[in-house]
């Protein structure tokens, strides 16, 4: 094509892009020019037959042509689409669409009663990172070096260092680094740990662990007052609360804390494997070594601390049987705790 035929097709496509009526026209005069096989992509192909002395002009005509064609189209849109239609934008007639709304996760709903009951009791939610460091972790927790929840087979590590923490106590570390006393806090969040996944174990769970540290005195009654009432917030009026002695490394003296089946009222069933009591939490009077770690004199301070999982009371409160039904999204389970 020599420049004298390029000026004519180019006249011709811009006549027709103002002659088309309607968007299918105008889409027609596109394809047909500027389309991957249209006419211009063709000619930058056959650039190559056109003489070397007009090949510069040759091609920089196509450049306008198609940028000014381009322009040209899109101006035009606006003026061949399809005209609102004048009358009413609903139709009355037509039957209801009702959307379901979501819910809450069980989980969710479970840490917002824990903050909500705990908040009465002046304690504030902390929070904290994922990623933590084997100081927060273990050491200012006064974990042993040689306790095996440190191994690698326990615990996800990045590094001699960096690991997935394992509980959310080391928010409390953090807490009391950057605070003194008193400290009132419950810290809920995700937890990992190298767990087999079944019917009440996974590797990501969450907890809520409590710290009450003053400097005026705090007994192990105050704590078992404390998480009395918790019991009876959470569980119902009628639950009885068990404290039996244990062992944490960063309490002194622990407790494990059941509190009695919501399901038999304590008769024995198998929620409770006949026992008529449910595991829930452990807590303690914060070890003296601890306060040290964080820079508190012991002499000076008392506090304790708790912790329970959020899944277990959720099944517990909620009759689930197996813990991956809170994580496998499925809506007919989520949809019942609306």
């Amino acid at each position: 094509m020599t420049l004298a035929e390029l000026e004519q097709s180019y006249g011709e496509s811009m006549a027709a892009v103002r002659d088309a009526t309607d968007a299918t026209a105008l889409d027609q005069v596109r394809v047909r020019y500027v389309g991957r096989n249209g006419l211009i992509p063709a000619l930058v192909k056959q650039m190559k037959d056109v003489p070397a002395a007009d090949r510069p002009a040759f091609g920089k005509r196509l450049q306008t042509w198609r940028a000014e064609l381009e322009e040209l189209l899109e101006a035009r849109k606006g003026e061949v689409a399809a005209p609102v239609a004048s009358g009413p934008v609903f139709d009355a007639t037509l039957p209801g669409q009702w959307s379901v709304p979501g819910v809450e996760h069980p989980v969710t709903q479970v840490i917002a009663e824990v903050a909500r009951i705990f908040g009465k009791l002046g304690f504030t939610v902390a929070d904290g990172p994922d990623v933590e460091t084997r100081f927060n972790n273990f050491t200012a927790l006064n974990t042993a070096a040689h306790h095996p929840s440190m191994d690698a087979a326990d615990t996800f590590w990045f590094d001699d260092d960096l690991l997935l923490r394992t509980q959310t106590s080391p928010v409390q570390v953090r807490v009391m680094t950057a605070h003194k006393p008193p400290v009132r806090i419950i810290t809920p969040g995700r937890c990992y740990r190298r767990d087999t996944t079944d019917a009440t174990h996974s590797a990501n769970f969450h907890q809520t662990e409590g710290l009450y540290v003053d400097t005026r005195p705090v007994s192990l009654a105050d704590l078992k007052s404390t998480l009395a009432y918790f019991a009876r917030e959470m569980m119902g009026s009628k639950v009885g609360v068990r404290f039996r002695p244990h062992f944490f490394p960063f309490t002194e003296p622990s407790v494990e804390v059941d509190f009695s089946c919501h399901i038999c009222g304590g008769s024995g069933c198998r929620v409770c494997k006949q026992s008529g009591w449910i595991e829930i939490a452990g807590a303690g009077m914060v070890d003296p070594r601890v306060y040290r770690f964080v820079g508190y004199d012991p002499e000076e301070v008392y506090g304790y601390a708790f912790g329970m999982g959020v899944e277990r009371i959720a099944m517990i409160k909620y009759g689930i049987k197996d813990i991956r039904h809170l994580y496998e999204n499925d809506v007919r389970f989520l949809s019942q705790f609306g």
